[in-house]
């Protein structure tokens, strides 16, 4: 009922007063529709937000206005009129904006937010401005003149209002190279508007779209007022390691005091940089040729790694079941079906993190996956012993015939599905170069090219896997009791990969058990129980004694109750970035080091094995707050956490300064010896 009246009051002022009725006839609405259509139309002190205060330098009354979208003020109709207090002097009015009036021609008028300054004389402690104006909704009506009166006690404006770097103080700085991280610390009782900010570079290079936060609604206004604003800009740097960047923002006092829009120009220094991110940045500013011939390399490089190991056994051993007829060439296409198949799974599930920033790799180490997995290693390794041929039906060998000579073309899909799972299940974890060329995927959208450095480390990963597969079907003897003892040593291995396999899932005491079955087993067939007649019969014994014994060995530290210490017990476990956040604050003025860790990750367990549990590691590590993120179950936490860092898996080792900010140049993503580490650690230490 209220606004009816509002509306009927508005409607006879406009009959009165029809020089200033703007109503668009134009518009072609029934009376009905009139009613329904104004009735969205906002109250005036809604659409035109009043505000006064005096300048904290000098003796001016500034008049303020947030205009709401769609509305204006009309230049001619402003009047002010001091009462109390002083004398105006000249008023000062920004330049506004020309518009085609039907009935009063070219007309000036302001939308969005106005500020009118009035320099005051003789000014008083107390002053009463009267103001009137006069505006419309564009292209809907106009309302009638407004009034008002303004008391403004100069006394306690007077450095109320704290300066405008004291209520936004602003930083910007590299988070990688390709992205910046542009933060706002904002006063209480302060906020930012969300429109009013502006982004653009002075130098070289080409800034992407800003990722904002969620923002609160005042004033019909979308504002930021927490604490501490984040804005992430995505860039392209063009090689560069410097550049210059112009950022406007405005801001204001919950009070009603509001600043001019600010203006900051920032010189950044990209300086030394993570391993993987020189990496997404060699995609993105390298020679295509150039940049593949060094992935290819890298991929060289990786296969000497721990992780690729397994590999080897489970190509050898699928050559070696085909001994029996096996040429130098076959040998070869199998070993070039295996490693293709290999590159193929890692550039397209490269591809897919890359653009969806999600980790698949990790759906492959669910525990009934590799179980399962495990599982059909014992099954090929059981046929290396001969309890079985493994081979296709006769049918579907029958039809394999009609498209190759023999069933090659069997064994080479088998050979093919083997890649494939090579590449999921046994391959590295997440390595600084697989981790660069996602980074690069999930941030240029570039996936052809992204996917193809992939592939391209595949073939560098595969190329020692081809050699060593042709060379056993170089090496292999044709005929003779040879081939029964090769094969029974590829099928050890196999089992021993099931088992390698199966410690990511199942209980350290278990692990230990299965091993110590494995060896002991072994060295029963290597006749360590057995008299030794010949001196490669001796050999033999005496390899089957050491199994044994460690065997042996191995039983009795899985039995004993004495509970193991794993140096990754200093660690303090957190969860999500809740639980970062909360460790942070409680580290203050530390270093900090964050460890991403899961049970089925290699790399991971390398890592605690290997490196953390170095002793001139050790000494290093006590200079930091140690935190571990168990990424395991991949849940909600975990991928928020991820995403927060912009990584994609574990491992994966971040550390932060005294303040908690991150230091993105010592991130370390993949496996990293204990003498590197050391290094790595007292640079960040001297820092």
């Amino acid at each position: 009922m209220i606004l009816i009246s509002w509306f009927f009051t508005l409607s006879c002022y406009a009959i009165k007063h029809e020089d200033r009725l703007l109503l668009d006839n134009s518009l072609n609405i029934s009376p009905l529709q009139s009613n329904i259509f104004n009735s969205q139309i906002l109250p005036p002190d809604q659409a035109f937000v009043f505000s006064t205060y005096m300048d904290d330098d000098s003796n001016v009354l500034i008049v303020r206005w947030e205009i709401a979208d769609g509305y204006y003020l009309y230049r001619d109709q402003f009047k002010f009129a001091l009462e109390i207090g002083g004398v105006l002097g000249d008023i000062q009015f920004p330049v506004g904006k020309f518009k085609d009036d039907a009935k009063y021609g070219r007309v000036e008028v302001y939308e969005n937010l106005l500020e009118i300054r009035l320099p005051v004389n003789d000014v008083e402690n107390r002053l009463e401005l009267v103001v009137n104006y006069q505006g419309c909704a564009d292209g809907r009506l106009c309302y009638p003149p407004i009034e008002k009166v303004s008391v403004v006690n100069v006394s306690n404006t007077k450095n109320h209002f704290i300066k405008a770097s004291e209520a936004f103080i602003f930083s910007a700085k590299f988070a990688s190279p390709s992205y910046l991280v542009l933060t706002w610390h904002i006063a209480d009782g302060y906020y930012l508007y969300k429109d009013k900010f502006n982004f653009s570079l002075e130098s070289k290079g080409q800034l992407g779209v800003a990722k904002l936060p969620t923002t609160i609604v005042k004033f019909d206004k979308e504002i930021y007022q927490q604490p501490e604003l984040e804005i992430i800009v995505p860039i392209k740097s063009q090689g560069l390691e410097q550049l210059d960047l112009k950022v406007e923002y405005q801001g204001c006092a919950v009070a009603g005091y509001c600043y001019p829009p600010i203006t900051k120009l920032v010189h950044l220094s990209l300086g030394e940089v993570s391993e993987q991110d020189r990496l997404a940045k060699l995609l993105t500013n390298s020679n295509i040729w150039y940049a593949l011939l060094v992935f290819f390399g890298l991929g060289l490089l990786l296969s000497l790694t721990p992780c690729v190991f397994p590999m080897i056994p489970i190509l050898s051993s699928i050559i070696v079941g085909q001994a029996k007829d096996v040429t130098t060439y076959k040998a070869f296409v199998m070993s070039l079906v295996y490693v293709l198949a290999m590159a193929v799974t890692y550039a397209v599930l490269g591809v897919v993190t890359g653009l969806l920033g999600e980790n698949l790799q990790v759906a492959f180490q669910d525990p009934l996956v590799l179980v399962s997995f495990a599982l059909l290693f014992v099954i090929l390794s059981l046929s290396m012993f001969g309890f079985y041929e493994l081979q296709l039906p006769q049918g579907l060998q029958t039809k394999l015939t009609s498209w190759s000579n023999s069933q090659q073309g069997g064994t080479l899909i088998g050979v093919a599905i083997m890649g494939v799972l090579s590449a999921v299940i046994v391959g590295p974890c997440i390595a600084p170069p697989l981790a660069g060329a996602l980074l690069y995927i999930s941030q240029t959208n570039d996936a052809l090219f992204g996917g193809l450095a992939l592939f391209v480390m595949s073939l560098g990963m595969g190329i020692p896997l081809i050699i060593i597969g042709i060379s056993a079907g170089h090496w292999l003897p044709k005929v003779g009791a040879w081939m029964d003892s090769v094969k029974a040593i590829f099928g050890v291995i196999l089992l021993a990969v099931a088992i390698w396999m199966l410690d990511r899932v199942l209980p350290e005491q278990v692990i230990m058990l299965l091993w110590a079955s494995l060896l002991i087993v072994s060295a029963v067939y290597m006749g360590a129980l057995d008299a030794a007649t010949s001196g490669w019969s001796k050999l033999w014994k005496g390899f089957g004694i050491i199994f044994l014994v460690y065997g042996v060995l191995l039983i009795i530290g899985a039995t004993s109750n004495n509970a193991q210490i794993k140096k990754s017990d200093n660690f303090i476990p957190i969860k999500g970035v809740n639980g970062l956040n909360a460790e942070l604050a409680a580290a203050k003025n530390k270093l900090v080091m964050l460890d991403f860790s899961a049970e089925w990750c290699v790399s991971c367990q390398e890592m605690d094995d290997f490196t953390f549990s170095d002793s001139g590691v050790q000494k290093l590590l006590v200079n930091f707050v140690l935190l571990k993120a168990d990424v395991t179950a991949n849940d909600i936490k975990d991928k928020a956490l991820y995403n927060k860092f912009g990584i994609f898996g574990p491992p994966a080792i971040l550390f932060f300064d005294q303040n908690g900010q991150e230091q993105v140049a010592f991130r370390v993503v993949g496996f990293m010896s204990a003498e590197k580490f050391r290094q790595h650690l007292k640079k960040i230490i001297q820092l």
